[in-house]
Parts: structure tokens; C-alpha cells; sequence
């Protein structure tokens, strides 16, 4: 990754509809250039697709929540299992494995608290390998449209011990 592609990649976050002539022109490259290097980026993966952002009031799911899940047993089966069937359920927006006190958070948009609560009756609380189940309404949402390069890292100079 250059500058050229972390400048490609910030105008298709702003734009990902805009023509391969207008993103070589916003970047000051030649238009066969600027696709090989979309290209590039595409089939190392930098790039996964390009996707539509969609308003969750507009399509009649304004509610958000986000439900902390607890399993039991914690073995690769359930993890996975469970994992699948919430990613699977149309109310799921994303799925967070993690570490700490719970196994999952899942983050929700449904049409309004009775809807919420049949989701988590029906589709989390239900099924077997539950342990705990905690539900968070979402007031505010910013979600960050776009990823920013971080620029290398330096390599770490060794510590030294000091005398003590």
C-alpha cells in the first residue's frame, strides 16, 4: 500500500459509484493505471465490494439494540452454532465474537420494543446453550462510513532495563 492507494481507496469511500475516469482524474492518474490499481487492491482483498448504506428508519426497522449473550458450554460447537443462527435471523445487523464476560453482542434493528422482545424471546433467549441475555437500546448511532490507512508502523526500538 502507497499513497496512490491509500488515495484511491479513501475517493471510493467517499464515492464508490463513480466512474473509473473520475476517480483517476480526482487522484491524477491515468484511467488503464488507476483500474489496475483497483484491481490490485480488489484481489489482495483491501477492497471486498462496494455496497449500498441503507436507512434503517426508511425500511421500517428504527429500532436498534444491542443484546450481550453469555453460552454455556463455551466449546467451539456452540460458539459457532449460535454464531451462525443469530447472522442468519433478517433483524441481525452485525455479530461481534468476543472476549470478557460475554461471548457475543449482537447488534439489532427491529420496528419498534414488541418486536425486539420476541426476537430476543423467540430466536436468542430459546435456544440451548444459553447462559445470560442482556438487552441495550441504541438512542444514537454514528456509524464511520469510512476506514482511514494507518501509516506503518515503526519498529520498536528494544526496552532496556533500567537499573532498580
Amino acid at each position: 500500500m502507497d499513497e496512490l492507494d491509500t488515495a484511491i481507496l479513501a475517493e471510493l469511500q467517499r464515492d464508490g459509484r463513480q466512474t473509473n475516469r473520475e476517480l483517476a482524474e480526482r487522484i491524477g492518474l491515468a484511467p488503464s493505471t488507476c483500474l489496475e490499481r483497483v484491481r490490485s487492491l480488489r484481489a489482495a482483498g483491501v477492497i471486498e465490494g462496494f455496497h449500498a448504506e441503507v436507512n434503517l428508519d426508511a425500511v421500517g426497522r428504527p429500532v436498534q439494540a444491542l443484546i450481550n449473550v453469555r453460552l454455556h458450554p463455551k466449546i467451539r460447537e456452540a460458539v459457532e452454532g449460535f454464531r451462525d443462527h443469530v447472522a442468519a435471523l433478517p433483524e441481525t445487523l452485525a455479530v461481534f465474537v468476543v472476549s470478557g464476560g460475554d461471548d457475543f453482542i449482537i447488534q439489532v434493528g427491529v420496528r419498534d420494543a414488541g418486536h425486539l422482545r420476541d426476537f430476543v424471546l423467540d430466536h436468542v433467549a430459546r435456544h440451548r446453550n444459553i447462559a445470560d441475555v442482556r438487552t441495550s437500546l441504541v438512542y444514537d448511532h454514528i456509524r464511520k462510513t469510512s476506514v482511514e490507512v494507518l501509516p506503518p508502523q515503526a519498529p520498536s526500538r528494544p526496552r532496556t532495563r533500567r537499573p532498580g
